[in-house]
């Protein structure tokens, strides 16, 4: 059977399907047209979700609307835009963001390329070890924060007399989640826990995808162990190393549920990230223009350092 015929036989019986006027309408369409009556529902279903959503928040951005109240409706311009570049909360709360997505993102990485590296030597029971590693990764972010929001209390959490064993340190004398200058600390000790695990395979993926002929030849020639790590397998497990720092400081960029079962924020300000500063101002402040704004800002902020990232991944791919 050709391939024309078998996709007369397809529209036939679609046609068969279906009433009869519809039926001779369906026989008359061409393979394009009847491709799109198939996806025509899924593009529909994810306009719907994604870009109706999208343009809804921007028209929002530029109006003084509030979810709480019905009162007209009022055209605001960029002065939403204009007031949250100016304000030094919302440039704190970026600060915060950037700390925490930049130490993460670099402990994340260091720590999963080791663990994949270990992994890749193939040693007897890493398949058991490997299953081991994967255990946070598979955990809810809810069951993850209120079990780690447990392990960080100083009276009966087991953090604080880990601590206290290994250095002798009283251990109701610090509060991880309740000290300025731990709490921030303590996020970044959670998040590397619960993803490290997720690098791990995503460099354990680039590990495997190099050749052994690659590794017989630089035997051949007696390079060493280490002269092996630094020219093959680094630059060849660069652009998978590339893609999980990508994929990771997206994700910890807009980092809203972890956080805010641990710390909420606080103490003070000090861990309030910018989705942490959004939720407030959308639901407790109830500035909903102000707050879709807002979003924007952190939308463009988050495309724009993507776009420029994956340029750069694309010529370390092309080297």
């Amino acid at each position: 059977m050709t391939d024309s015929s078998a996709k007369a036989g397809v529209a036939e019986r679609v046609a068969g399907a279906t009433p009869a006027p519809l039926a001779r309408r369906i026989r008359g369409l061409s393979d394009k047209a009847i491709a799109w009556l198939f996806i025509a529902p899924t593009i529909l279903l994810l306009l719907a979700i994604n870009i109706f959503p999208l343009l809804w928040t921007i028209y929002l951005s530029f109006t003084n609307y509030k979810a709480n109240r019905k009162a007209e409706i009022r055209w605001e311009g960029t002065e939403h835009y204009t007031d949250i570049l100016s304000d030094p909360e919302i440039w704190h709360s970026m600060q915060v963001t950037a700390h925490f997505v930049f130490w993460t993102v670099a402990i994340e990485t260091v720590i999963g390329f080791a663990l994949a590296y270990l992994i890749d030597r193939r040693w007897r029971g890493h398949g058991f070890w490997t299953t081991v590693i994967l255990i946070p990764m598979m955990l809810s972010p809810a069951v993850v924060g209120n079990f780690w929001k447990f392990l960080y209390q100083p009276q009966i959490g087991l953090f604080n007399y880990g601590v206290s064993f290994f250095t002798g340190i009283d251990p109701s004398s610090f509060q991880m989640i309740g000290d300025v200058s731990l709490a921030p600390w303590s996020i970044v000790i959670v998040d590397v826990w619960m993803w490290t695990p997720y690098v791990m395979l995503i460099c354990l993926a680039g590990l495997r995808s190099i050749p052994d002929y690659i590794y017989e030849a630089a035997e051949v020639d007696r390079a060493s162990t280490w002269r092996r790590f630094w020219s093959i397998t680094l630059p060849m497990a660069l652009p998978f190393i590339m893609l999980a720092v990508l994929f990771r400081g997206i994700e910890n960029f807009k980092m809203f549920d972890l956080i805010n079962l641990l710390t909420s924020g606080g103490p003070g300000s000090t861990t309030e990230v910018a989705s942490i500063t959004l939720k407030r101002e959308a639901f407790e402040s109830w500035k909903t223009g102000y707050s879709s704004a807002l979003a924007i800002i952190l939308f463009v902020a988050v495309f724009g350092l993507a776009n420029i990232y994956v340029k750069a991944l694309n010529r370390v791919k092309q080297r």
